[in-house]
């Protein structure tokens, strides 16, 4: 091999952000050239995509909306990643979370609403939680692969909410159109500033979050057993208890997520409920180092990017699958420049001498 990949251990934060920075850059200089061949201004696309998320007080909330279930959801994620295990499976743990909290708030619309919520978010909790602890016990009980195991469950969750939609819970009223009843006002979260209350939620979860895992006893344990779970089986802790509470929050945080969208975005549950964010989700998380308030930024980043992608649809008449395209390839740039955070390219130089003598 004429190069060789070794760890990097002498990198800055500060250079760790130029190397995003500069992939960001490389990514708006490639797209821009995607553009001009399409026959567009790049410069106005890019301002465009700004105007969409920022240029009108409906643009800045639709972004906060955006924000908030990828905030959420890569706060439950970062909790499994946090300790070396993978959970794919936040889509399918959305999924969930909408659902038992949907149950509550077709069936028992006659509860006050402040009591209704809060048994819609405590049973979209405990149920997101519970699907994520059916891949934790089998990893700890039998050592299976997590990675396959809560990404195959997404597929179940999903065609358990589309069996719903299309069979027993199907809205009698709506004209053959598979379609679950809008909920009653009592199941509809209230808004704050004209923004669901989601947002609060978010914000008190980025602070719960810091102080577990920074400043807690669970928290400490999670790091250690992300380390090395033969060091945290030395220390006295009791890993596959460890490792099953843990994934049961992170289960957990990804269905409170449902319960606000199905509440506060669908007002009712769908299979579109999730939107893809247990996936983008996953990216978010890595991006951000597993740290709650970079979460926080990067989640409000990639919602700029969504918001202002729908918006150039619209404006320049570009079709979704293009806006898609510009979308991926700032993605392929960023994580592609994690690469060269975590590595570096060295020469080699002794093939180098031997290509040398040989020419000689």
């Amino acid at each position: 091999m004429l190069f060789r990949i070794i760890k990097r251990t002498d990198l800055t934060g500060t250079q760790a952000v130029m190397f995003r920075t500069a992939a960001v850059f490389l990514a708006l200089l490639t797209s821009s050239v995607f553009i001009i061949i399409l026959g567009n201004n790049p410069f106005e696309v890019y301002a465009s995509m700004l105007e969409g998320s920022f240029g009108s007080v409906y643009g800045i909330k639709e972004t906060i909306i955006k924000t908030i279930p990828l905030v959420i959801t890569s706060l439950g994620i970062a909790v499994a990643f946090k300790m070396k295990f993978w959970n794919i499976g936040a889509e399918g743990q959305i999924f969930m979370g909408a659902f038992a909290a949907s149950y509550f708030a077709l069936n028992h619309a006659d509860i006050p609403r402040p009591a209704l919520l809060v048994i819609m978010a405590a049973a979209g909790f405990l149920v997101g939680g519970l699907w994520a602890l059916i891949p934790a016990i089998f990893k700890a009980q039998f050592g299976t692969n997590e990675t396959l195991f809560t990404l195959m469950m997404n597929y179940i969750a999903l065609k358990w909410v589309t069996y719903l939609q299309y069979g027993p819970w199907k809205d009698p009223g709506a004209n053959g159109f598979p379609k679950i009843a809008n909920f009653h006002d009592n199941a509809i979260l209230p808004k704050v500033f004209g923004v669901h209350i989601g947002w609060i939620i978010a914000i008190v979860l980025i602070v719960i979050m810091y102080v577990f895992i920074h400043h807690t006893k669970r928290g400490f344990e999670i790091s250690v057993i992300g380390e090395s779970e033969n060091t945290a089986r030395y220390a006295g802790m009791n890993v596959k208890k460890i490792i099953i509470t843990s994934i049961l929050i992170s289960g957990g945080i990804c269905g409170l997520t449902g319960m606000i969208q199905a509440s506060a975005v669908n007002n009712t549950l769908a299979v579109e409920v999730t939107g893809g964010v247990g996936y983008m989700a996953i990216i978010t998380t890595w991006l951000a180092q597993l740290s709650a308030p970079v979460i926080l930024l990067v989640s409000f980043l990639f919602a700029v990017l969504v918001q202002g992608g729908a918006y150039i649809q619209t404006a320049f008449q570009i079709p979704q699958s293009v806006a898609s395209i510009i979308q991926g390839m700032i993605l392929f740039f960023v994580l592609g420049s994690e690469f060269f955070i975590q590595y570096k390219l060295i020469l080699n130089k002794s093939i180098l001498k031997k290509e040398a003598k040989g020419g000689i």
